[in-house]
């Protein structure tokens, strides 16, 4: 019995041991944790860009950075849409919720709404003679849905009681948001 309490914790080491090697160091970037994930004020994006010239470097963090951002707002839309489907007997739910899902993708194809750096680190690497760039990015949920909101107004595709009902649900996530930020 003595003896295995000695032999585990060694067969352990050797197993950590052998794992790392198999995956490699673990390597630290900028702009990972807590505060550059996206929460229930916030949707957060972070991108990063590899080149030998530093504004490509830049240009593709930023892209990396801002379509990560429209992926979680399109997604948190689809599933608000979709639970919307799901909470209504509405025969025509269907058909708002592709309209909404349209608005979605119209307002991400135009601005993002009240869109903030919150960082940006760029390294040069002598040895590979190469830019990596890292990028941050963060949208105010609130603001985010003011502004789809004002865009569904504008929108001539979507016909009044459409319109209403798209509005109702843009403002009862509003209402989270809103919640959230007076939580703080």
């Amino acid at each position: 019995m003595k003896r295995l309490i000695f032999v585990l914790p060694v067969l352990a080491l050797l197993l950590l041991q052998a794992c790392s090697s198999v995956l490699g160091t673990r390597v630290r970037e900028p702009f990972q944790g807590s505060a550059y994930m996206s929460n229930n004020r916030f949707w957060r994006g972070t991108g990063k860009g590899v080149s030998s010239q530093d504004n490509i470097a830049r240009a593709k963090a930023d892209l990396d950075a801002k379509a990560q951002l429209a992926g979680q707002v399109n997604t948190t839309m689809k599933q608000v849409a979709d639970q919307y489907l799901t909470d209504t007997g509405n025969e025509r739910a269907a058909d708002i919720a592709d309209k909404f899902q349209s608005l979605v993708r119209q307002v991400m194809n135009t601005d993002i709404a009240d869109l903030r750096k919150i960082g940006e680190k760029k390294y040069f690497n002598k040895k590979s003679g190469e830019y990596t760039v890292f990028m941050a990015y963060e949208i105010k949920k609130n603001a985010m849905l003011r502004f789809m909101k004002r865009q569904a107004k504008l929108d001539n595709t979507i016909n009044e009681r459409q319109r209403e009902i798209i509005e109702q649900i843009i403002d009862e996530e509003l209402k989270k948001a809103d919640a959230e930020e007076g939580n703080d």
